[in-house]
């Protein structure tokens, strides 16, 4: 039956993806590498599967939810301050990683259309390992970090113009007629211009209104986000364009919204689980015989990526005054090509435009790029110590110190998380600010955590990546006021995990027993202290006797 062939290949995708992703976090390989090599081994390798139509569905959902969340990344604010190089240092690399990467495909005996694909595929790097990686060593606020998120975000909004481009050409059928091409590219980008201005008037006078609400109301923010994803995403193929480029301008639609952090977070998990499907299945499609037949190609295209995309960053970058380390960082960070080669690669193979074999040697450069490029932004600091000694980096005759002083990197340390803003929460963390102690406020409505002392953050703390984004190892305390009995269950168990104390509300007598089996030190019993502080005042007035 076709519920059991659908339920077979997920089960194999799933156990392949986590076998693999367990063996690469051992070597510490992204994840995306990982979920290529799961789709070699269950496709080329054994023939255990092979891609169906709901797969390839399947496969189809965690794109756009990928350019979705991509685009919620696409916050002004993050790239203010370092907004100029960014866009001169990301538009220099595009044109350079094009022009050239056309040359280079075309000497290697590319037809005219596959050249344009693989350059396409060339030109971008992965916001997606970039950010995990630098998130992971902590280098996201680092000059290096901001300007290299600043550049991805740059490169993502060219990705709209890419994507548009190849819209248009696959209006134009399979041969190359340039009068139709002409008039499908101008469709593409009229219609692309018409679904971008739709969404600055939505994102400015329609939206912000009804998602307040719902942002009061976690679930109902997830579903209200996903539903506009996919109503940008209908409007997208009713006008012909592709579903990606709606699902990246829903989310810049909503990226500039206070709660898009949070909403990144709660979609992030869905997409983890509809991408692995994606990139499985390009493991699957590759063909190793086509990967034979252009071997030499695919590694002099690696080493164009690995080596000639650093090579112009610090060009550029070094030419604007940045120091020789910041230049050599930012530079590192892009010796890889993006989630969106493959996604190029698998749009021209289903429009007819190119063949399977340009797919493989996409996917066997980004396996090549991102996985020796990430060891490269791990080991960054040792590698340019490396480079300095041998004087690899004397060419460049970039300067000792940044134009601008490196922003401080705000460290949270013996803070106090105060969970949960009802009258309790908010009380407690206005006396712990006037005793002088630094808190940070969680909570899952925003009105509740406007007007507080201290630092706030909008969040569920049932979500891991919410207590790790605060910082929880580092805390000195934990105070839950939260009246709800699971979620001060699982932040008793955070708490013991990381070994920081915790003080939860012990809104009833019935969980107690089972906080105190969790092994919370502090128990809060507010009703119990204002029973008592009643009964003092009630004797002070004479009322009460005894």
């Amino acid at each position: 039956m076709l519920y059991d062939e659908i339920l077979y290949d997920l089960g194999l995708i799933l156990i392949a993806g986590v076998v693999f992703v367990y063996l690469a976090s051992k070597i510490r390989m992204p994840s995306i590498v990982a979920y290529l090599l799961a789709g070699l081994f269950l496709g080329p390798l054994t023939g255990a599967l092979s891609i169906s139509e709901t797969l390839h569905l399947l496969a189809e959902v965690g794109i756009v939810l990928l350019l979705f969340l991509v685009g919620l990344e696409l916050s002004l604010d993050r790239i203010r301050d370092v907004g100029a190089v960014a866009i001169i240092a990301g538009l220099g690399q595009v044109v350079f990683t094009a022009v050239i990467g056309y040359g280079v495909c075309w000497l290697l005996g590319f037809s005219l259309m596959e050249s344009i694909f693989l350059a396409m595929g060339l030109t971008f790097s992965s916001t997606v390992v970039v950010v995990k990686l630098l998130d992971q060593k902590k280098e996201l606020s680092a000059l290096y970090g901001r300007i290299a998120v600043g550049i991805f975000l740059v490169q993502d909004l060219v990705v709209i113009v890419a994507l548009t481009f190849l819209a248009g050409l696959g209006r134009s059928g399979d041969e190359v007629n340039w009068q139709e091409i002409g008039a499908g590219l101008g469709w593409a980008f009229g219609a692309m211009l018409l679904l971008l201005a739709c969404m600055m008037i939505a994102s400015k006078w329609i939206l912000p209104r009804p998602f307040q609400w719902a942002a009061r109301q976690p679930e109902m923010l997830f579903i209200w986000s996903l539903c506009w994803c996919f109503i940008v995403v209908a409007a997208s193929y009713w006008w012909n364009l592709s579903i990606e480029i709606g699902a990246f301008l829903a989310g810049i639609s909503l990226a500039q919204f206070g709660f898009s952090d949070d909403l990144r977070r709660r979609v992030h998990p869905l997409m983890n689980f509809f991408l692995a499907i994606f990139f499985v299945s390009l493991g699957i499609r590759m063909e190793f015989g086509a990967i034979g037949v252009h071997l030499n190609a695919a590694v002099i295209l690696s080493l164009f990526v690995l080596l000639g995309n650093p090579f112009i960053f610090m060009i550029i970058i070094s030419r604007m005054g940045y120091s020789e380390k910041t230049a050599f960082k930012t530079s590192v960070t892009v010796a890889q090509i993006s989630e969106f080669s493959f996604i190029f690669a698998a749009m021209g193979v289903s429009t007819g435009l190119i063949g399977d074999s340009i797919l493989g040697i996409t996917a066997f450069v980004g396996m090549l790029t991102i996985g020796l490029s990430s060891y490269m932004i791990l080991y960054s600091d040792q590698l340019y110590a490396y480079c300095r000694r041998w004087g690899l980096l004397k060419w460049f005759r970039a300067g000792d110190k940044d134009p601008k002083e490196e922003a401080p990197v705000k460290v949270r340390k013996k803070h106090t998380l105060v969970i949960g803003m009802n009258a309790l929460g908010k009380e407690i963390v206005r006396r712990l600010q006037a005793a002088g102690q630094e808190t940070l406020a969680i909570d899952v409505d925003p009105e509740k955590l406007a007007g507080l002392p201290g630092e706030t953050m909008l969040g569920n703390v049932e979500f891991l990546s919410v207590m790790e984004e605060a910082d929880l190892a580092r805390a000195s305390l934990v105070v839950s006021a939260l009246q709800i009995e699971d979620t001060n269950h699982l932040i008793a168990h955070y708490c013991r995990m990381w070994k920081v104390p915790c003080a939860i509300h012990a809104f009833d007598l019935s969980v107690i027993d089972d906080l105190v089996e969790l092994d919370v030190p502090y128990l809060m019993f507010p009703r119990v202290e204002g029973l008592r502080h009643q009964n003092e005042r009630l004797k002070a007035l004479g009322i009460l006797h005894g």
